[in-house]
């Protein structure tokens, strides 16, 4: 079979997941990267034997590329998912898929558009103990949710900020912790939870206040149209990366994801359930699940399926993190579209 042409925009930290992903997953392979800085592209073109561009406009021209993986600086996805569907390719957008609620519309707009797919890059949905957790959720065992429980402990410094100083612009990152750190946890605790009706949090900036226009904490009440309620505490004040914490109570249990382990408490007694599949070294806490998203992603472009993580869902997660800081501004509790 001949395998679909890749094109990576982007090759920053998280470029080598994508293209190894790429590589393994036996349907596609990597047939060019783009990046403005000239040696980055070519190192990595080197390092995967492919073309490179210091333009990501022309490689979209390149009629070998069938779909184009984002992985550049978050204001910059929505503008690249367009031209990118405009040109003809499919997409693969790394998280968040856009920093408003209206540049994901515009994105949805144009892959409906255009008749080609657009996925996001969640991975931890395709995490062992998210799966398992969903299946129990949905298969009513533990009866309804009552309540949800994110926490998000980790450490960065000054240097994190200054060596890439668009995570502390607003206009560029679109927020601090809430859209870089936390937004797979608020993403897990929608899809467990359900719809979202309304929430009220607040965010701020506790030790960068002075170098940063974003916050480095935050929390927030999440109130669900099912009458679950949930709670969020992040922050990268932290000294250490702890573990996420994801913690579901429902009426006949407790399901608790931690350590990249789900284990379930019901009637006094604690079994575990599934074990996620953790990477080595510095970015450990990514977890192997982008080889499954990608590859799912490249069979559902073979099948011609939509069964992957579609704009709107994905927005869900930016609504989240944009109503906590309407909150936060105004003080008042945000009311999610279409509630």
């Amino acid at each position: 079979m001949k395998r679909m042409g890749a094109g990576i925009i982007g090759c920053g930290s998280i470029f080598g997941v994508h293209a190894d992903a790429v590589k393994k997953s036996g349907i596609a392979e990597l047939t060019a990267v783009a990046d403005i800085r000239e040696s980055a592209a070519k190192e990595a073109a080197a390092r995967y034997a492919c073309d490179f561009y210091t333009d990501y406009r022309e490689m979209l021209k390149d009629p070998r590329i069938q779909a184009v993986h984002i992985c550049t600086p978050h204001h910059l996805h929505a503008s690249m998912a367009i031209d990118a569907l405009k040109a003809g390719k499919h997409v693969l957008t790394e998280k968040p898929v856009a920093i408003s609620l209206r540049e994901a519309d515009e994105m949805a707009r144009t892959a409906r558009d255009s008749g080609k797919h657009l996925a996001v890059c969640f991975q931890n949905r395709f995490n062992p103990t998210s799966v398992k957790a969903k299946e129990v959720i949905d298969s009513g065992m533990l009866g309804k949710i009552k309540g949800i429980k994110g926490i998000v402990t980790w450490y960065r410094n000054e240097t994190y900020y200054t060596e890439n100083g668009w995570r502390g612009d607003r206009d560029k990152a679109g927020g601090g912790v809430l859209i870089n750190q936390a937004l797979h946890t608020l993403d897990l605790m929608q899809w467990f939870g359900g719809e979202v009706e309304r929430i009220k949090g607040h965010a701020d900036a506790r030790c960068f206040g002075g170098m940063i226009e974003v916050e480095d904490t935050a929390e927030a009440t999440i109130y669900f149209k099912n009458g679950a309620r949930g709670i969020l505490y992040a922050t990268v004040c932290f000294t250490d990366n702890s573990p996420v914490v994801i913690e579901i109570h429902c009426e006949k249990g407790l399901l608790t994801i931690w350590e990249g382990e789900l284990h379930i408490t019901r009637n006094g007694e604690r079994e575990l359930l599934a074990c996620d599949e953790m990477a080595s070294g510095e970015k450990a806490y990514w977890g192997l699940s982008h080889e499954k998203l990608i590859k799912h992603f490249y069979e559902c472009l073979l099948n011609d399926a939509a069964d992957y993580i579609k704009v709107p869902n994905a927005a869900v997660s930016i609504e989240m993190v944009m109503g906590i800081y309407e909150s936060s501004a105004n003080g008042c509790e945000y009311i999610f579209r279409g509630a």
